[in-house]
């Protein structure tokens, strides 16, 4: 006989269900011609990352909707895999190396390499272990990994493609250098942080020396890559510099005075610098004008040979030691702070240096077009929608692409140079003679291999082979994408470029970009702010179906989600809730097998057609909620469902039923279970450990099956009754006004009272009365009285509800005088109330601007209000 524990042990159970969904293989999926199907690539995460509040939100979203298409018939197929992190792994490898007073260059790069996989094999992938921790129901036997052999292969054969389409070039230009990583990074690997420096304002003389241009800057330490000053064309205090030269300090040679549109005349003194190989719009201006791009620092920040004494000092050094150089040849103005947003790496958290370079780049102008298109059209859904806007602006100002980093971990870049002759060959595999090749040092940006995600985990190749491919032919395109914002151009932007270059079709029909996770406050989690908690310790302390359940109630679509650790008690009193509710069922049921259950003997009463209205009515809403990708509303439907209609309203009543006739139990008891069963399928998605223990304890002969492969219910419209459900409504308002007037007048619960209900309305009256033994039993009543009130000489509390008066007799158990008071106080509330509404109905802006709808709406409420507040004068008096 099966057990049914007083507590659910969740660390326990959801290591028994891991454990049985992996043996099983319940979520391994395979083509079936013919079956709907259903698509998700995860976004892979680092090989070096853990487990954080982003990853449990966005992977719980996905296994929502997984575990929900599958309970519908869908042939589910959910990708995982893992990202190489090509800067992220090195600066780990390289660590360790250090511990033992070695670089890199020291053990040499096969052996770099080497080590990178063995600490991948050894120390990554914890992130996967803790995806089987949080539930997720995805195909194990397809992970991928991007530097798998047959992902690399896909990443080669698309470099060349572009190659040879003439969209892949090498050209310098101005990159961001992470002098920590020692690699380029794009725009989109950086982040902008205010920071107080210093503006330094700088004399360049006249070639004559008769007078001076002064220049302000934050950066001195540069202006040995000075190639010219510019000056704004219609700045007209610069006049006479224009078309004439200055001196460079330090180096004495002559630099021209430029002319160009670019320049501020509102900033420092309206005369700029020009350096062209240390600053993205000084290179722009260079180009325009010709001009030479020295460099003078080197890739370590340092300066470099063409900085004269100053070479082999870090920028910070170097700066003072030229300011006092300036100085002392009377070249230095004046200084003053100045506060301004620099770039940080947001891997290192270095700060960016503009560092010209020789780069490989792909041209992003004509792979944008179609990819434009298809969000235009509809092809493409993003939710919420505000993202179009943000997507269009990034697409239709789109720069190229570098995509070469300075790295040896991840994909060489498939380029050779002959050694006699400088040669250059492309290919996917090296040259027959590799003696006389030497390969490109760069390896690719990791985002060059997780833009074609969507289509190398499903084996393409290229498209001559693309029509062999079964996996690819099912499953692609595949049907949601469900990513952070921050990455919208990082990867999903990228992603439906290379969908539509090579499948010249999208990668996926719909984009949610899930919630921002942030602290109480607003402030964005962070471990150096110290507002940041441990995921796994929580779903250990609080079990993972009470976090994965919290995050998702929590998480509006399109706007942040502010989290602490007390709010996981949202999902925690939830699961016990639910927890509770099935271990009565359980009990009261003897241990009856759930498919021995029917409810055809049973006639059911407004209480059970309710019930069984508002479960579709809920089914309902489930399903429109989430094709509308509004997952907070979906859980917030199913939490009132389950906790006010199901436990605290239908269970207790339905003990009331068992109470009454004790030798029906079975069969009162049968529609419950079943619904009861149902609602585990519901709940199913978001908390998919506690639904699958409760759903097997309910009947032990389910010990080889799956709650996963359950087919959900599908709505029945013709159960949903609104007027049964009005009437329902009605009970529950009595129940509750009396509970109430109990609870205000301290009245203890094991006492019984008697109630008197005055109403005109005939049909009320016969609702009441055919649920007076309910509502006795639920309120603790001796009596309710719906053909008289009380005596003029009693005492009683009274309260009004609708159409309703509710007379509370206290003889014998209150005092008058407590009463008179509680009516007084109702009776000031009511007059503030009014007060407000008139001085709104009043007010001739209101009535202008709103809707007539809300105007009438107001009224309403205000002759109500009357209404009530008549009746209250009456019951005191």
């Amino acid at each position: 006989m099966t057990d049914f524990p007083k507590t659910y042990d969740f660390n326990e159970r959801e290591l028994k269900w891991r454990k049985f969904w992996d043996e099983k293989k319940i979520y391994e999926s395979k083509p079936v011609p013919g079956k709907k199907k259903f698509s998700v690539v995860i976004p892979p995460p680092n090989v070096t990352g853990i487990l954080h509040f982003g990853h449990i939100l966005n992977n719980t979203i996905q296994d929502i909707y997984c575990r929900w298409k599958r309970m519908q018939g869908y042939e589910v197929c959910w990708v995982p895999g893992m990202d190489h992190a090509g800067i992220a792994t090195q600066v780990v490898v390289e660590k360790d190396l250090a511990k033992s007073g070695k670089t890199k260059y020291d053990v040499g790069r096969e052996k770099f390499i080497e080590l990178c996989w063995k600490w991948k094999e050894n120390n990554g992938g914890v992130i996967q272990q803790q995806l089987k921790k949080l539930g997720a129901s995805v195909d194990w036997s397809k992970e991928r990994f991007t530097l798998d052999e047959g992902l690399s292969l896909v990443v080669r054969r698309v470099f060349v493609d572009l190659f040879r389409k003439g969209l892949i070039y090498r050209g310098k230009r101005i990159v961001n250098w992470d002098p920590v990583s020692q690699t380029a990074v794009s725009d989109d690997e950086i982040f902008y942080q205010e920071q107080s420096d210093k503006l330094y304002y700088i004399k360049y003389l006249l070639a004559d020396k008769s007078d001076y241009l002064p220049v302000a800057t934050t950066r001195p330490e540069t202006l040995f890559g000075d190639t010219a000053v510019a000056v704004n064309p219609n700045d007209k205090r610069y006049n006479h510099f224009k078309n004439k030269e200055v001196i460079l300090p330090f180096l004495n040679k002559l630099i021209p005075v430029i002319t160009d549109s670019c320049v501020d005349i509102e900033f420092g003194t309206g005369a700029l610098k020009i350096t062209p190989a240390h600053d993205l719009n000084d290179f722009e201006v260079g180009e325009r004008h010709n001009l030479d791009a020295p460099i003078v620092l080197t890739k370590n920040s340092k300066l470099n040979e063409n900085t004269g004494e100053f070479e082999g000092m870090d920028i910070l050094e170097a700066r003072q030691r030229i300011l006092e150089k300036l100085k002392e040849q009377d070249l230095l103005i004046k200084v003053e702070d100045y506060v301004h947003n620099v770039a940080v790496s947001d891997r290192t958290k270095a700060v960016i240096e503009p560092y010209l370079s020789e780069q490989w780049f792909v041209k992003m102008k004509d792979l944008s077009y179609p990819a434009i298109d298809v969000v235009k059209n509809g092809s493409i859904r993003f939710f919420p929608e505000k993202y179009k806007k943000v997507y269009f602006h990034w697409m239709d100002n789109i720069r190229d692409w570098c995509i070469s980093r300075q790295l040896w971990w991840g994909h060489q870049i498939p380029i050779w140079y002959n050694k006699k002759n400088g040669e250059m060959y492309c290919d996917v595999y090296p040259p027959k003679d590799p003696e006389n090749w030497v390969q490109d040092e760069d390896v690719l940006d990791t985002w060059f291999s997780s833009w074609l995600w969507p289509l190398s985990v499903f084996g393409w190749m290229d498209a001559e082979n693309e029509d062999k491919n079964e996996m690819l032919d099912y499953y692609y395109p595949t049907d949601l994408l469900s990513t952070g914002p921050e990455i919208i151009f990082l990867w999903v932007a990228r992603m439906i470029m290379a969908g539509m270059e090579y499948k010249k079709e999208i990668p996926f029909r719909d984009v949610y970009f899930h919630s921002t996770i942030r602290d109480i406050s607003g402030v964005k989690m962070s471990k150096t702010l110290g507002n940041y908690s441990d995921a796994i310790e929580l779903m250990e302390k609080y079990g993972t179906d009470a976090l994965r359940f919290t995050m998702v109630y929590l998480a509006p679509l399109g706007n942040d989600l502010l989290f602490n650790e007390e709010k996981t008690q949202i999902g925690r009193n939830f699961v016990t809730k639910l927890w509770n509710a099935g271990r009565f069922l359980f009990l009261s049921k003897n241990n009856q097998p759930v498919s021995n259950l029917n409810t055809t003997n049973e006639k059911s009463d407004l209480t059970d057609q309710w019930i069984v209205s508002r479960y579709h009515s809920t089914l309902m809403q489930m399903n429109r909620y989430l094709e509308e990708y509004r997952l907070n509303d979906y859980t917030k439907c199913l939490h009132s469902f389950v906790w006010d209609d199901f436990c605290d309203w239908y269970i207790e009543i339905l003990k009331v039923k068992i109470s009454n006739d004790q030798k029906n139990a079975y069969n009162i008891l049968s529609r419950a279970v079943i619904l009861y069963e149902n609602i585990l399928q519901l709940l199913h998605p978001v908390i998919p450990f506690v639904t699958e223990e409760i759903w097997h304890l309910m009947d032990e002969s389910r010990n080889e099956v799956s709650l996963s492969l359950q087919r959900l219910s599908s709505v029945s419209k013709s159960e949903i009754d609104e007027n049964v459900e009005t009437k329902f409504e009605t009970i529950k308002e009595v129940i509750t006004g009396i509970r109430n007037l109990r609870i205000n007048n301290g009245i203890q619960p094991a006492k019984k009272c008697n109630v008197y209900i005055k109403s005109e309305d005939e049909e009320y009256k016969t609702l009441i009365i055919e649920n007076e033994e309910f509502i006795k039993r639920l309120c603790n009543l001796n009596t309710l009285n719906v053909k008289s009130t009380p005596e003029k000489d009693t005492q009683f509390s009274s309260t009004v509800i609708n159409r309703y008066e509710i007379f509370l007799s206290l003889e014998g158990v209150l005092d008058l005088e407590k009463q008179s008071e509680m009516i007084k106080k109702e009776i000031d509330n009511l007059k503030n109330y009014l007060n407000t509404l008139n001085k709104k109905l009043s007010n001739e802006n209101f009535l202008n601007k709103a809707s007539k709808e809300i105007v009438e709406k107001e009224k309403q409420k205000k002759e109500e209000a009357t209404e009530k507040l008549e009746k209250l004068h009456k019951l005191l008096n």
